[in-house]
């Protein structure tokens, strides 16, 4: 008898993205919030991307460093915001949300 696995679901379905360079602390605590919660995220490192900014200027035009999170193409801001959102019971919601 052959058993066929199934698909691993994400067990939540936003689309979620980080902006993160690959010495950033800050990146690390968000992605670990992220993966504590089961979440799947797509990383976008632009440690050695010099259009890295532009990209999220063009997304969020307020934002300054990174970390920088995307939820639904909806800008989260960065680790700070991300743990007061989860603080607030606020983010579990952002993250059950279909694209």
């Amino acid at each position: 008898m052959t058993t066929t696995a199934a698909p691993i679901q994400a067990k939540f379905p936003a689309k979620i993205e980080v902006y993160s360079k690959d010495y950033c602390p800050h990146c690390t605590k968000a992605k670990m919030l992220l993966t504590s919660l089961g979440a799947t995220f797509q990383e976008i490192d632009i440690t050695h991307n010099p259009n890295g900014y532009a990209e999220i200027q063009k997304r969020n035009p307020t934002a300054r460093t990174v970390p920088q999170i995307f939820i639904n193409n909806q800008p989260i801001g960065g680790n700070d915001a991300l743990h007061v959102l989860h603080a607030e019971n606020k983010l579990l919601p952002l993250l059950m949300a279909k694209p």
